[in-house]
């Protein structure tokens, strides 16, 4: 660790989980620096504020936060309502941020370009623990750089949307048509419903925030005939899409997933599956879109107006590009994370506790937190990064008791895995022993950890799958390891 401790520990991002970072380490005595490249508070919550979230205020509100607004005369939301993104900003965010120990160190419109060390690039090793980081922003005056004892990035990933291309490109000529592409959740039924009214609108996506585009497009179409509602996904089993129901321990994010099944089976949606985005083309003022060839044939969604890209996000890897970070090669997230939430092999609706050590660089007091640390991982929720943030404080006060006390409760989704199968040819298994894993796959309503309402008790195994993943075994959970050798199997699918 740098030893330069009256220098500022810098927090990057204005957001619920970079405000938390600030609460913290004010708590712990530290005056942070908060840098902020939005005009407000809670910059990329503002673009979708309209959208009511799946989580209720008590996932929603740090702990320290909390403490520090109601000496203040706060008085907290009721704990089970479902605030929108825009209350979260006005009724939390904006409370918090205008406290004195906060606003005190908050630079808004200062947008950071790069983080290094002072003196030196990344390849000197002798003495770079002992320098203090330089961050280099760009704001309303010009270029500056400030200098912080540490650095807690909390930049999240929602600026840098992923493109339409399934390869992880933009698709051929994306960027040519970028003025009928809507990235993330626009305001449908409010400021931009001029826009998709009368339109034939094409979603693209299938996570949370597809399906919250298509029931408001659904919405308009009710409400101005005309409206036609596309939906093209990836993959072919609509199962995750869906979501788990009544058995989501969040109930508004299960109701989501069954008010797009029940859309979908009335014939409201138009949906393409196996559909893998290659090219836009225009066509008389409409576009078409291309997608990869399947068993010799070229789909193509014709006579589109507009679309809208639901297709997650990414984080910002330039501005760390003269740190020492170890990422995970296709998460992007640490290395030590990427075991316990990597899409391909997550297998429950939480993520085991992780704090300052998995989140931990050979950058010696840097650390990426919130959505950024997921990298490409989808299924961020706040309370995450509260309890990161919590852990990555406690640590840089020396309390390494407190630190390593990680506990992190999520609600489960209801599915559990990302591919609902038993007895890949790895050897993994979906809440069976070994020996049923050999037998014909199971529906995801079948597989125990993996699928449907897990049954009592399973939290354990859940913990035991993810656990034995991160050692580089096979868990409980459905997917291809990524070992090329057929690890063991958990203990836990005996």
């Amino acid at each position: 660790m740098n030893t330069h401790s009256s220098l500022p520990i810098a927090v990057l991002g204005a957001g619920p989980v970079g405000l938390a970072a600030a609460a913290h380490l004010v708590q712990r005595g530290f005056k942070p620096i908060i840098l902020e490249a939005g005009t407000s508070v809670g910059a990329n919550l503002n673009t979708y504020r309209q959208v009511r979230l799946f989580s209720p205020w008590q996932y929603n509100i740090d702990r320290a936060a909390a403490e520090l607004l109601t000496r203040a005369g706060w008085i907290a939301p009721a704990a089970d309502v479902l605030p929108t993104a825009g209350e979260i900003i006005d009724d939390y965010l904006l409370p918090l941020a205008s406290l004195a120990e906060i606003a005190a160190g908050l630079r808004l419109q200062h947008r950071v370009i790069r983080i290094t060390r002072q003196g030196i690039d990344k390849v000197k090793t002798a003495g770079r623990e002992s320098l203090p980081f330089v961050i280099r922003v760009e704001t309303p005056e010009g270029e500056q750089e400030i200098v912080a004892h540490s650095v807690i990035d909390a930049t999240g990933t929602w600026s840098q949307p992923n493109p339409l291309g399934a390869n992880g490109l933009p698709a051929l000529g994306e960027r040519q048509v970028a003025d009928r592409i809507a990235y993330g959740m626009p305001d449908i039924a409010g400021s931009e419903r001029g826009r998709f009214t009368g339109k034939r609108v094409l979603v693209v996506g299938a996570g949370h925030s597809a399906a919250g585009n298509l029931i408001a497009l659904a919405q308009l179409a009710e409400e101005a005939p005309g409206t036609q509602v596309v939906w093209a996904v990836r993959g072919n089993n609509l199962a995750k899409v869906f979501g788990g129901g009544d058995a989501d321990q969040l109930p508004a994010r299960g109701l989501l997933g069954t008010r797009i099944r029940q859309l979908q089976q009335a014939g409201g949606l138009e949906v393409h599956r196996n559909f893998r985005i290659h090219a836009l083309n225009t066509d008389g003022g409409r576009l078409n879109v291309v997608g990869e060839a399947v068993d010799g044939r070229v789909p193509v969604i014709e006579s589109i107006d507009e679309i809208v890209a639901a297709t997650g996000a990414r984080p910002n890897l330039e501005m760390s590009r003269e740190l020492r970070v170890r990422l995970d090669p296709w998460l992007e997230s640490t290395d030590a994370l990427a075991p316990l939430i990597d899409p391909n092999l997550h297998s429950c609706g939480s993520v085991r506790p992780h704090g300052h050590r998995e989140l931990a660089h050979p950058e010696q007091g840097y650390y990426a937190v919130g959505a950024k640390s997921y990298g490409r991982a989808p299924n961020f929720l706040m309370a995450t990064g509260y309890e990161q943030v919590r852990s990555i404080v406690a640590a840089l006060a020396g309390d390494m008791a407190a630190a390593d006390d990680v506990q992190l409760e999520l609600p489960e989704t209801g599915v559990c895995s990302s591919r609902p199968i038993v007895g890949d040819d790895d050897g993994s298994c979906c809440g069976t022993t070994p020996a049923q894993a050999t037998q014909p796959a199971a529906t995801s309503a079948e597989a125990g950890c993996c699928g449907g309402k897990a049954p009592a008790g399973v939290d354990a195994c859940c913990m035991q799958d993810a656990d034995e993943k991160a050692k580089g075994n096979v868990g409980c959970g459905c997917g291809p390891m990524k070992p090329a050798a057929k690890p063991k199997v958990s203990a836990c699918c005996a």
